[in-house]
């Protein structure tokens, strides 16, 4: 694998400007024993935890099976819609035949560039437009943020909770709604407070998010950006932490909860496989418990055993179908139904969500 910064690719990107420009590079075939040319971007540097570590995982599980057979490039902090289009034209212009994008950000980007390298695989990772040669996969968050929610119910003490998300966008809202419904599967008094700090990667200001909402009373905090930030803040305030796309129990002073971890090793190991048997199609993949791209770390043991059992119930139940988070009765912040007792939200209505459940406390714009 090649690990490129994202100014040594855009500089040595310049001298292709004539043709990138034209979107008339040429396209690689790929020969017999031609190693599959893999382009991967990445929104924010490789840690040791977060969103891009857990990204980071599933190139190595293409390493790990195909060996020579692959030759990786990999960018990482690639965040603006300008830089993002030239990296994501210039991959596919150096013969990249599948190229993924890890970002919603990165979704405009791979939109215009796509249709115009047609022979090219492209795979967008929080995706929400579909074209011929472009596929999606996400994850249901919020199948995982309603279990760890329904944790935080059994162990708050003053009823509230805190949420910070990167921006208001669907996935986020969701993920955010459900764990308050799933904490209020234990208390229907308990509210949510929720900041946005409108950066995927802002340690800084995470650290003040946290800190304002403890300062408000929140004794739960979950933090979906992509630093242990949140659960470090928690634990050094001796407060309970839900942690966000890898387990970050090591970071929280044993004060996490659990956390809701991705493996998106199925969905790069498929992609590759199909694009060197020719079979690759773009599809729309969203998966969550059941399919085991989302996961559950391990629960922390203060929690009481009765409570612990049902949680575990709940993730079950949930990851069989058996219990839908967004099932109704459930209203908005003004009050309004948005599900009715008896119904549910489709995933279309999950994806699109745009408003915030009642008893949460906090601005969307």
């Amino acid at each position: 694998m090649t690990t490129t910064t994202r100014r040594d690719f855009l500089r040595a990107g310049a001298a292709l400007g004539t043709v990138l420009g034209t979107g008339l590079a040429p396209r690689l075939a790929l020969a017999a024993d031609e190693p599959l040319r893999i382009g991967v971007v990445y929104v924010s540097p490789i840690a040791e935890i977060g969103w891009t570590k857990q990204h980071s995982l599933g190139v190595e599980a293409i390493e790990k099976t195909y060996g020579d057979k692959v030759k990786i490039t990999v960018l990482d902090n690639i965040f603006t819609p300008q830089d993002s289009e030239r990296v994501f034209r210039q991959l596919a212009a150096d013969g990249n035949k599948l190229i993924f994008g890890t970002s919603f950000s990165h979704g405009t980007p791979m939109q215009k560039v796509a249709p115009r390298f047609p022979k090219t695989a492209f795979e967008h990772c929080s995706g929400i437009v579909h074209l011929a040669n472009l596929g999606l996969f996400e994850a249901r968050y919020y199948e995982g943020t309603y279990v760890a929610g329904a944790a935080a119910g059994h162990m708050t003490k003053s009823a509230k909770i805190g949420f910070i998300g990167g921006f208001p966008i669907p996935d986020i809202l969701y993920s955010a709604n459900a764990l308050l419904l799933g904490a209020q599967r234990v208390n229907p008094a308990i509210t949510c407070n929720a900041l946005f700090l409108n950066s995927w990667y802002d340690p800084g200001k995470e650290k003040e998010a946290a800190a304002t909402l403890i300062s408000q009373g929140c004794d739960v905090i979950c933090s979906m950006t992509d630093t242990a930030t949140g659960v470090q803040v928690a634990g050094d305030h001796g407060v309970w932490s839900i942690g966000y796309a890898s387990d970050m129990a090591r970071f929280a002073s044993g004060k996490q909860l659990t956390a809701f971890t991705l493996d998106w090793s199925s969905d790069y190991l498929n992609n590759t496989r199909a694009v060197m048997d020719g079979t690759w199609k773009p599809t729309v993949r969203w998966d969550g418990l059941g399919a085991g791209v989302v996961k559950m770390a391990p629960y922390n043991d203060q929690i009481p055993a009765a409570a612990l059992a049902g949680v575990k119930q709940l993730e079950a139940d949930v990851a069989a179908g058996k219990v839908l988070p967004f099932a109704g009765e459930v209203k908005d912040q003004s009050g309004k139904v948005r599900v009715a007792t008896g119904a549910a939200l489709s995933d279309d209505e999950i994806r699109s969500m745009n408003w915030f459940v009642a008893g949460m406390v906090g601005k969307l714009g």
